[in-house]
């Protein structure tokens, strides 16, 4: 076994204590399965609240109805008297089944404005909810979320490069930059973390590192070089915006989404063996670096996808995975898609909340994220502290 892989752990994603030889084998964190190392394909087996496949079809079954509902109930909140059948009927219309009788202009603020937003909402709370879920397990770190990793930073210092100093000529889009931004960052974190053992703290401050340095070359470059009006939009952006989105964006961050979640489901059983720590997971034969890197890099990918079409949205992938774990339990087959579904919701209502609370003026969707989400966090802290 590599030096690397006997460095201190992170605390899992319960609080618990890191994994221990003593007392016959390592020790889960509390809520995880009190179950022993065995061969690989019994590491997934069923564990948490009892009830078993039941239970997960009803809180899978009952989070998409729930979505649902809140998607078509968030479209018509607004300006413009919109009712649940109108956005049924608009939407029925231009999926070919039936015909509409809503007005143009009336068709175009569901299908065109408000529709677009809230999917893309609702995608990028999924999206960021199973990054942190992921986080939190491979790092056994309680505290983990997608920005851990420095992706947001790097896709932010993307966005300003293209914007402010007008890299591409204007061939290169915003949403573009910020996503090569958000791998060259990513990048540099492997490359640190690799250069210093790749260990799980290693890894995490890398991120931090990584972090600072391009938060540090955003401020310069919007220091020096962007005028008032730029340095309005930049910050805005950053802060997490999901105006004026349309359908492209929405199937781009979906068809990402898709497929990153389809990776994630498939490490699932590798995901619970990390609970009892990777030198456990490596006894139960799994590949550790390599698992690490796959599905580090599929968060990444997942993140820098979401930064680049709605900026930078926190707290959301620390909090819902927490939030999701308490009902399922720490058995990733069932948490990755309640906690997807979770944070699909909540994204939804906080951007519905953002857009309309201080109607005419829209507030960024983090900021909304972040007064929720500081309280929550300061709750996970204190639970961390109590069970260390």
């Amino acid at each position: 076994m590599s030096t690397g892989n006997r460095a201190v752990e992170k605390s899992p994603p319960g609080g618990g204590e890191p994994a221990s030889r003593s007392g016959g084998g390592p020790r889960p964190a509390p809520g995880e399965c009190a179950v022993p190392p065995r061969p690989a394909r019994t590491v997934g087996r069923s564990c948490g609240p009892r009830g078993g496949a039941p239970l997960a079809v009803l809180l899978w079954g009952g989070g998409v109805l729930l979505l649902l509902v809140s998607v078509a109930v968030a479209v018509t909140i607004g300006p413009a008297r919109i009712s649940v059948p109108d956005v049924w009927s608009a939407v029925a219309a231009h999926l070919g089944f039936g015909s509409s009788d809503l007005s143009p202009i009336r068709d175009g603020i569901i299908w065109n404005l408000r529709m677009p937003r809230t999917l893309l909402a609702a995608v990028c709370g999924a999206g960021l909810a199973v990054c942190g879920t992921v986080m939190q397990s491979l790092l056994r770190n309680p505290l983990a979320d997608p920005f851990v990793l420095g992706v947001s930073s790097g896709a932010s210092t993307g966005a300003v490069v293209v914007v402010v100093l007008g890299v591409g000529g204007g061939a290169i889009s915003l949403s573009a930059g910020a996503f090569v931004g958000a791998l060259c960052s990513f990048g540099l974190v492997l490359m640190l973390s690799h250069t210093l053992g790749g260990s799980t703290d290693r890894v995490v401050l890398s991120g931090v590192a990584a972090m600072q340095l391009f938060s540090a070359l955003t401020s310069f470059v919007v220091m020096t070089s962007a005028d008032a009006e730029q340095t309005r939009g930049v910050l805005f952006w950053l802060l997490g915006s999901l105006s004026g989105v349309g359908w492209s964006e929405v199937a781009v961050c979906a068809a990402v989404l898709a497929g990153c979640l389809t990776v994630c489901l498939a490490h699932a059983r590798t995901l619970d063996a990390f609970a009892f720590g990777q030198d456990a997971a490596a006894a139960l034969g799994v590949n550790v670096a390599r698992t690490r890197i796959v599905l580090l890099c599929t968060t990444a990918l997942l993140t820098a996808a979401l930064v680049s079409a709605a900026g930078a949205i926190g707290f959301v992938g620390l909090v819902l995975p927490h939030a999701a774990r308490a009902l399922t339990g720490s058995g990733h087959r069932r948490l990755l898609p309640v906690t997807a579904l979770a944070g699909a919701v909540f994204l939804v209502w906080v951007d519905t909340l953002a857009r309309t609370v201080l109607d005419p003026q829209e507030v960024p969707v983090g900021v909304v994220t972040a007064l929720i989400g500081v309280p929550a966090f300061v709750l996970v802290l204190y639970r961390t502290r109590s069970t260390s």
